[in-house]
């Protein structure tokens, strides 16, 4: 028996927030048709359960899938689900288009008792720093402990960040007010900030992970028991679902950079599927982001 794909939905935008229609379309056509967004080239996804081991489903705002039951529906069909759920703090300046924190905080209440918390992995991700017209800084930090008691609470494991990226496209948007623009702390802040979220969630049996870290967990010390991720999980994917699964890296994500995915078929469509969250630091397709 050959191994079977994972499906991701989606890195490149919001599958389950703005698009579950489609998906659902897709899948009881059986098939995907992809874009390389590099070299445009188009493949043929097959899409039935025996070609699907798990659909790893990438949100900050399930309530539309929720409400709608697609889980449910494609549970009955045959196929295995993985959340990843980004639930950061309210900030209105990044995220201006996202539902209130504790309407995050029920979805993800919700997708555990329908799907068990086993198959959920929190992201406080990207943690942002930023500078305010009177010259104060700010950040997106303030609820890490609210959100961490309450996936606790909810068997939730598993907590992914990361810092933002400092894309140049992102440079380029125009800003939310005059005065305002990213900051980039340095490793020292960055390896002290990491240390204090792994304080705050070590008693509550988590696991603390970056994603695409590898310069500040290589200046972690040792005793500080921060990972590397693999936000596509394959052999927890083997171990919640059994079945076979490949584990080979994703040559096409950011390896150098720390990546710990492993092999999986991004569906989402980038020019064709903009994400209409609208936030500040986006790396993808922002709706209404215009540039300066």
């Amino acid at each position: 028996m050959s191994s079977k794909i994972v499906i991701s939905a989606s890195r490149r935008t919001d599958i389950p927030a703005f698009y579950m229609d489609w998906f659902m379309d897709r899948i009881d056509k059986s098939f995907f048709e992809t874009v390389n967004p590099y070299n445009q080239k188009k493949t043929i996804v097959h899409a039935t359960p025996d070609h699907v081991h798990t659909i790893v489903f990438w949100s900050k705002d399930f309530s539309r899938f929720i409400d709608g039951g697609f889980g449910e529906q494609l549970k009955k069909k045959g196929y295995n689900l993985f959340f990843n759920f980004t639930i950061n703090s309210e900030d209105s300046i990044l995220e201006p288009n996202i539902p209130p924190l504790e309407s995050r905080i029920e979805q993800a209440e919700a997708l555990c008792e329908a799907f068990g918390p086993q198959t959920v992995t929190w992201r406080f991700d990207p943690m942002c720093f930023y500078t305010l017209p009177d010259g104060s800084e700010g950040n997106n930090l303030k609820s890490f402990p609210k959100i961490a008691d309450h996936m606790a609470s909810m068997g939730i494991l598993r907590c992914i960040t990361s810092f933002m990226d400092h894309y140049s496209k992102i440079d380029k948007r125009s800003k939310p007010f005059a005065g305002f623009h990213f900051l980039d702390p340095n490793i020292k802040k960055k390896v002290r900030i990491l240390q204090k979220m792994k304080s705050i969630i070590a008693s509550k049996h988590m696991k603390l992970y970056t994603c695409c870290e590898k310069k500040v967990l290589s200046a972690m010390p040792p005793e500080a028991n921060v990972q590397n991720s693999s936000c596509i999980p394959n052999r927890l994917l083997k171990d919640l679902f059994g079945g076979k699964l490949s584990f080979k890296k994703d040559t096409g994500q950011r390896i150098k950079q720390g990546c710990g995915c492993m092999v999986s078929t991004d569906i989402g469509l980038y020019k064709q599927q903009p994400c209409y969250h609208n936030c500040l630091f986006c790396y993808a397709n922002p709706a209404s982001r215009k540039h300066k």
